[in-house]
């Protein structure tokens, strides 16, 4: 009878502290169901000519510093107000170049990668591209809506054209290209402004010494064009063009 209500009370403690463990584990199987972009995807790639920056212990401190500049009051302040005015006029140039190589319609549904406050947004509008939309950690309606380039929130061969300065934010640069092809349209194009003979700024999580590994990443694209900027620090423009027919899926 003793050994009966040992077992008893034994088999009792253990559903007790399986019961509190699940009950303390619902908070975080929670944030992981609600935040899954935020987990590491697997390891930056990293070569000779692409370099990514060591700092980082977890996805959400690199997070954390990229929100640390985006949301810097002096910062979003000159780009409402000093830097509006001043880039604005240049960016309109360049997607007017790109329409002049047949890179850009103005039917074109176009979206800006790392846009901030949405400059490039506001160029293309300018320049007749009224389909522009921008995409940054940090909203700024009603021009640029939320999202992280590492996982965009955007349906599968959703646009025609998609810019992006940012490249050397990101992380896990396979993950932002394999997004940026996910979500191209066959035939859509990218283009993009790198740094290649100049480092970038302190908030860059990767270095890029030449476009081969660009080539390389965008592995179901063709390179269609590559010139000298002067981009606001960024030097390079390459541009691509995604495989006709080819579709992709959320990885």
């Amino acid at each position: 009878m003793h050994a009966v209500m040992k077992i008893t009370l034994t088999k009792t403690f253990i559903l007790r502290c399986f019961l509190v463990s699940l009950f303390l584990s619902l908070p975080f199987i929670f944030l992981y169901l609600l935040f899954p972009q935020q987990q590491p995807f697997h390891n930056p790639v990293t070569n000779k000519d692409l370099r990514i920056r060591p700092g980082y212990s977890s996805y959400e401190t690199y997070i954390q510093r990229q929100l640390n500049k985006t949301l810097n009051p002096r910062l979003r302040k000159i780009w409402t107000t000093r830097d509006w005015d001043r880039k604005i006029p240049v960016f309109a140039r360049f997607f007017e170049e790109l329409k002049e190589r047949k890179l850009l319609q103005n039917t074109s549904k176009a979206l800006c990668i790392g846009a901030r406050v949405g400059q490039e947004v506001e160029a293309l509008r300018r320049i007749g591209v009224l389909d522009s939309l921008g995409m940054d950690l940090v909203p700024y309606p009603p021009l640029v809506v939320k999202g992280d380039f590492h996982n965009q929130p955007f349906n599968n061969d959703t646009f025609d054209f998609e810019f992006s300065n940012v490249f050397d934010h990101a992380l896990y640069p396979e993950r932002f290209v394999a997004e940026i092809e996910r979500t191209l349209k066959p035939e859509g194009v990218c283009v993009l402004h790198v740094a290649l003979s100049r480092r970038a700024d302190k908030y860059s999580a990767n270095d890029l010494y030449s476009i081969q590994p660009l080539v390389e990443l965008f592995n179901h694209s063709a390179l269609v064009h590559v010139r000298s900027v002067d981009g606001f620090g960024l030097d390079t423009e390459v541009a691509f063009r995604k495989n006709g027919g080819t579709r992709h899926h959320r990885l």
